[in-house]
């Protein structure tokens, strides 16, 4: 098998999603001390805060990190008016 190892490309991707978990934290951090918090409420779901966007990135990363590029007119697959 040439190339990484499934084990070795399973622990790069989780240090790039944990890395990208890290960014958001700070970024939104650094927007709330600004006084640009990024919110979403979608229902009765609500994400205000910089931790609680941590957490949803760090458990399901594939809907959050979305969620917050997009939130925070970031993300490049949509199309900016």
């Amino acid at each position: 098998m040439s190339g990484l190892s499934p084990v070795l490309l399973s622990i790069a991707v989780l240090l790039v999603m944990f890395g990208s978990d890290l960014w958001v934290l700070t970024d939104a951090r650094g927007r709330a001390r600004r006084g640009d918090p990024v919110s979403v409420r979608i229902g009765n779901l609500r994400v205000e805060t910089p931790e609680a966007w941590f957490l949803g990135c760090l458990v399901l990363w594939v809907i959050f990190m979305p969620l917050y590029l997009t939130a925070t007119r970031r993300n490049p697959f949509v199309r900016q008016s």
